[in-house]
């Protein structure tokens, strides 16, 4: 079997168009239920992005009921007719109060995954988040690598929960919400927005670091109210 993948464009979210890629082959009946995906290298290889990247694609699709992963094994297709999905349509997000909405959810679950990050953080994880940290702190380019490097900080601390709901659920909020905070930061006083938001991230990533899990949500909640300010959110606040 030859699957016909679209060219990537680097300006896109790579993530989302990858997954949107690997849709549209299954929708297109070129992959069928039960079909296995290649495997992560062989993706990796095929658009010319990292491993983490496809790992990201991978769990939107099985965010949005397409293929269902199996540890050790592989992603496999799903039966459509048994899908159970989480699908959020972009175009709603153009509607400020839907946006809203999404950003009021990503609020208590993000705040309690840096809380349960920071109690079952491995060493392995932690050295992923500094390593995320540093390429945000370093990135030439904010809009591409920076704010690739932002998104794998939070999806890590999801991984750190050990509980892969909160990786589900927050990996999907936050491909979501990242094309609305790309324009933020484009409109933005850009070096003042940087400055903070990296020390937000580096508070986080402390508390994490000491495994003091109140300093961790409370870090975080900081963060994410700062950050729904710099996008003109007004939240419920509690």
């Amino acid at each position: 079997m030859t699957l016909e993948f679209s060219q990537i464009h680097r300006n896109d979210h790579l993530p989302g168009r990858i997954a949107a890629e690997i849709a549209r082959e299954i929708n297109d009946s070129k992959l069928g239920p039960g079909d296995r995906l290649p495997t992560e290298h062989v993706l990796a290889k095929t658009f010319g992005v990292s491993r983490s990247v496809i790992r990201e694609a991978i769990a939107q699709l099985r965010n949005e009921g397409f293929v269902e992963t199996r540890q050790g094994v592989g992603a496999f297709v799903t039966d459509p007719r048994q899908r159970l999905s989480i699908r959020i349509e972009r175009s709603r997000l153009n509607d400020p109060e839907n946006f809203r909405d999404l950003f009021q959810l990503r609020m208590p679950l993000e705040i309690e995954a840096a809380g349960l990050a920071a109690l079952h953080r491995s060493p392995q994880q932690l050295t992923r988040l500094a390593a995320a940290l540093e390429k945000m702190k370093t990135a030439d380019d904010w809009s591409t690598e920076g704010v690739a490097a932002d998104l794998d900080f939070h999806r890590i601390l999801a991984e750190a929960t050990e509980n892969e709901y909160f990786l589900m659920f927050l990996g999907f909020i936050a491909e979501r919400i990242s094309s609305a905070i790309n324009i933020a930061f484009s409109r933005a006083v850009f070096g003042e927005i940087l400055e903070v938001t990296i020390a937000e991230h580096v508070a986080i990533y402390e508390a994490v670091e000491k495994a003091d899990a109140t300093a961790a949500k409370n870090a975080m909640r900081k963060h994410l109210i700062g950050a729904a300010s710099r996008v003109n959110l007004e939240l419920d606040i509690f």
